[in-house]
């Protein structure tokens, strides 16, 4: 991974191409007001993958047609265990019982391209969750926001009371990290992404 300043730099484009489904990246993207299109990728992810790996599968596997592809994936690490979407209710409990009193990792693998150039990198968010008394998993699980969630929950939903630190991008637990998207877009689109030019936002 390279000094961006050192690269090619390319015209302004439409928008990007989010080669994911996950309505949180959606929401992402639009809170941060860039122009996208949502392509679903045609790329099988394995369970305990690396999520760089898997990004760069993502993204490689649809065409943009001018814009940039964009691939994200995201796993929490807990004392050097990997978790990923819990398959039922139960592995969901036992992931949260884990992360019940510890600090744990989430790592997002972020691949954005061209036919130009590629991207990729992985960030690495630290997050702190306070010890979680029985009766409140036991609610968290009832809820059902654990399901299709890597480490079985959602930050920025009821989660949200279980975490005493986050260090690092926020964005990030929430399913892609923005800060870097929007530096990569930045370095790489100088003159504006999306048809706006950087003086008229």
């Amino acid at each position: 991974m390279s000094d961006p300043a050192r690269r090619p730099l390319a015209e302004p484009v439409a928008g990007l191409v989010l080669a994911s489904t996950s309505p949180q990246r959606r929401e992402i993207l639009a809170q941060l007001r860039l122009p996208f299109e949502v392509v679903a990728p045609a790329y099988h992810e394995l369970p305990e993958g690396d999520p760089l790996a898997h990004a760069a599968g993502k993204a490689r596997s649809v065409e943009g047609g001018g814009r940039p592809v964009l691939g994200v994936d995201t796993v929490v690490r807990c004392a050097g265990v990997q978790l990923g979407k819990p398959r039922d209710r139960s592995e969901a409990a036992a992931m949260l019982e884990a992360l019940s009193g510890t600090t744990h990792e989430v790592c997002s693998g972020l691949c954005l391209r061209t036919a130009e150039w590629e991207e990729l990198h992985l960030v690495r968010t630290s997050v702190s969750f306070r010890r979680l008394l029985p009766g409140e998993l036991e609610r968290y699980l009832e809820a059902g926001e654990w399901v299709g969630r890597a480490g079985a929950y959602a930050i920025q939903g009821l989660a949200a009371g279980f975490a005493e630190r986050i260090d690092g991008d926020y964005l990030n637990v929430v399913g892609l990290p923005g800060a870097l998207l929007v530096s990569l877009l930045s370095a790489r689109f100088p003159d504006g992404f999306g048809g706006v030019p950087r003086d008229e936002r």
